[in-house]
């Protein structure tokens, strides 16, 4: 039985509908691209490094042939030596042990410059360290990196005589190296078993060594990136960041986490927020949490116009 309408009709045109609801979308999304993106930054290279700051490289080249930085103590997964961060009795790092090598001095600075041709002082220079002992290595090294702190702004040009070795050829030979760009194409400490050059995707040991200098760091703080600051960003091409890390940052900013467990917060935030993941996945099934919404109904005050008519349900489903 076929049923024919006899209410009221109004023409409707679905295309200029269509037209109007894209063009309002449209521009919205440029309006609020423009009010919340965050900036579209490159990604920071070591050729950006060295020509910026070579000073700093420099210094940070010296640092990793003596063993100073960060990358050489950090300990476990790059390293044996160091302490790594634990939760209580847990120290995950150290149980998991060193899974990814990294040898700073090697990877860093010997590698890159034995695997590109050089002139004749950075190929002596070469010969000299690695004929060299392990003590005679650190003493040469430690040596340059205290002369280079106590130079003025650091400048290897302004260093006080002294014996430092093959140290000052082999960092200006890397200073070099990456300010032509040849360190971000030689895939920096890259092992043998992982393809280098272009179509590398092993920025491993290139993110440690940038991340040994105080260039990065400069970097970070001035997009207000460092934990103090509660920046946050992970930018690929033009997509705006991720502003649910806010809870992460967050703990960062409040005591114990700055204070007494301050040197343990990575780890023990990390389970902090894993506990916290896990209550939110089964907070249908934590007695007491799945009461809230029923203890406090905001849920009344939404839908109010709906208990008016129908006043409050029974149901418990």
């Amino acid at each position: 039985m076929t049923t024919t309408w006899r209410g009221p009709t109004r023409p409707y045109d679905l295309v200029k509908e269509f037209v109007a609801a894209l063009g309002i979308v449209a521009l919205l999304t440029v309006v609020l691209a423009a009010v919340f993106s965050s900036p579209d930054e490159h990604a920071v290279t070591l050729q950006d490094w060295a020509r910026a700051d070579p000073h700093d490289f420099v210094a940070t080249a010296a640092g990793e042939l003596a063993g100073t930085t960060t990358s050489a103590g950090y300990g476990p997964p790059y390293t044996a030596e160091g302490e790594s961060q634990s939760i209580g009795f847990l120290h995950l790092e150290q149980w998991a042990g060193t899974r990814i090598p990294v040898r700073p001095a090697d990877d860093f600075v010997i590698g890159p410059l034995t695997a590109t041709p050089h002139d004749t002082p950075v190929t002596a220079a070469l010969a000299a360290w690695n004929g060299a002992t392990a003590d005679g290595r650190t003493a040469w090294a430690s040596a340059y990196v205290d002369a280079l702190a106590k130079a003025k702004d650091g400048d290897p040009a302004a260093v006080a005589p002294g014996d430092y070795g093959p140290v000052p050829a082999l960092s200006a030979g890397l200073l070099a190296l990456a300010s032509g760009g040849g360190l971000d194409a030689a895939a920096v400490g890259a092992p043998a078993t992982t393809p280098s050059g272009f179509y590398g995707t092993d920025s491993t040991r290139s993110i440690l060594f940038l991340a040994d200098g105080a260039y990065l760091d400069d970097l970070a703080g001035a997009r207000h990136l460092h934990g103090d600051q509660w920046g946050m960003m992970n930018e690929t091409g033009n997509y705006p960041g991720q502003p649910w890390l806010w809870l992460y940052s967050f703990w960062y900013q409040v005591p114990p986490f700055t204070g007494a467990w301050e040197a343990n917060a990575d780890a023990i935030i990390w389970g902090l927020m894993m506990v916290l993941s896990a209550a939110l996945l089964f907070l249908p099934f934590i007695p007491g949490l799945r009461s809230i919404p029923r203890r406090i109904p905001v849920h009344r005050l939404i839908w109010r116009s709906y208990y008016r008519r129908y006043g409050r349900s029974t149901s418990r489903g």
